[in-house]
């Protein structure tokens, strides 16, 4: 219902377009966030904590796995005592791999908290940028190809993507 509302939108700026001479124009911000510099090292960054935290919880996981198969192996010699305080260890391992996975990876995560704090400026200065360009050069409207905005035709002579990547390049 959300895209068939949008392609209406689309439609009517389309059709006031023409009838109104408005100035429409479309980017790319994947291609744009893949070709910006501090993009990529931002990403970089981020990437370089998410191996640190896979391998943080590759660890867990081999922890809990060698105690585990130790238990397999010697559960039917095991006292009930020792099998039942075995069993609760095991079974705390689980929940503090699962607490470190939701910690870092989860909605409300590390993760989506860095990406944040690093990404957020990156992506101001991009549009910071695009309403730069689209004030000097009299665009009524820029749509994102790259989100939820459904292209069925573009023609390449209105997609800013590169004039966008050449400004960015030249505020450095």
């Amino acid at each position: 219902m959300k895209k068939l509302n949008l392609i209406f939108v689309i439609l009517f700026l389309f059709s006031v377009s023409i009838s109104a001479q408005l100035k429409v124009a479309y980017v790319d911000s994947d291609t744009i966030m893949e070709q910006y510099a501090d993009a990529q090292d931002a990403q970089k960054k981020l990437d370089a904590l998410v191996a640190e935290w896979q391998d943080q919880l590759s660890k867990l996981d081999r922890e809990f796995k060698v105690k585990y198969d130790d238990y397999e192996k010697r559960k039917l010699i095991m006292s009930e005592q020792k099998r039942v305080d075995t069993e609760r260890e095991l079974v705390k391992m689980e929940d503090n791999i699962a607490k470190f996975r939701k910690e870092k990876f989860g909605a409300s995560g590390e993760l989506f908290k860095k990406q944040e704090e690093i990404m957020k400026p990156i992506q101001n200065k991009v549009f910071n940028v695009i309403q730069e360009v689209a004030k000097k050069e009299g665009y009524d409207f820029i749509f994102d190809r790259s989100g939820d905005v459904l292209f069925l035709y573009a023609k390449d002579e209105y997609d800013l993507t590169k004039v966008i990547i050449d400004k960015l390049k030249e505020n450095q």
